[in-house]
């Protein structure tokens, strides 16, 4: 037995024909998804923004209701918050969930280009043009930067500074923090007396 998307009055007449037609065109343009990333290009390290292969999780459906899982969507960039050459490095992970935004032309060229180009093709809204925003329906993270009314918190196993860090306001570590290979929860200063400075007052 065949199985469709027409209803006992899709035919009825001419307007539940085009009715059904006009729906049937709307549902190959892909707008917003949630997906699940398969695959990473870039590890955490310094680097370009990488891609990521991912599966949308809304399944697929035939005409008697029954699923249809997706396959995957390879090379499909990320967002990372960045201006020029400052950014907060924070690839995705095989696993999560994020969303998946669906380009109205095709941006191939442009993403080879990374610059104005020419549409490759003349598909629209298609699955082949994703872009993917993550940090939906995810977990309990182990290690993060929070903000809340009463500060911020960083947690991680480790912290490493490279260059100059500025922090303003009241501090508290329950970890350690170490710079230039000096751990701020060990080191101690050495070379100073107590006692009355016999060079005066500050100025």
């Amino acid at each position: 037995m065949n199985y469709g998307n027409q209803t006992p009055t899709s035919a009825t007449d001419d307007y539940n024909s085009l009715v059904f037609v006009i729906g049937q065109v709307l549902a190959q343009l892909q707008t917003v998804t949630l997906v699940r990333v398969m695959a990473v290009s870039n590890d955490g390290g310094v680097s370009p923004v990488g891609t990521v292969d991912v599966q949308p999780l809304v399944n697929q459906m035939t005409g008697n209701r029954q699923p249809v899982a997706h396959g995957t969507i390879f090379n499909v960039p990320y967002f990372r918050l960045q201006g020029g050459g400052s950014a907060v490095i924070l690839d995705p992970k095989v696993g999560d969930i994020g969303m998946c935004a669906f380009a109205s032309r095709d941006i191939s060229a442009v993403k080879t280009a990374k610059g104005p180009a020419n549409p490759g093709s003349f598909r629209q809204f298609d699955w082949a043009d994703g872009l993917y925003f993550g940090g939906l329906l995810n977990g309990v993270p182990t290690q993060y930067v929070r903000f809340h009314a009463g500060g911020i918190d960083i947690k991680a196993p480790t912290i490493t500074l490279d260059g100059d860090v500025h922090i303003t306001g009241e501090t508290t570590a329950d970890g350690d923090v170490t710079a230039e290979g000096i751990s701020l929860h060990d080191h101690v200063h050495g070379g100073v007396q107590s006692g009355t400075s016999d060079t005066g007052p500050p100025v």
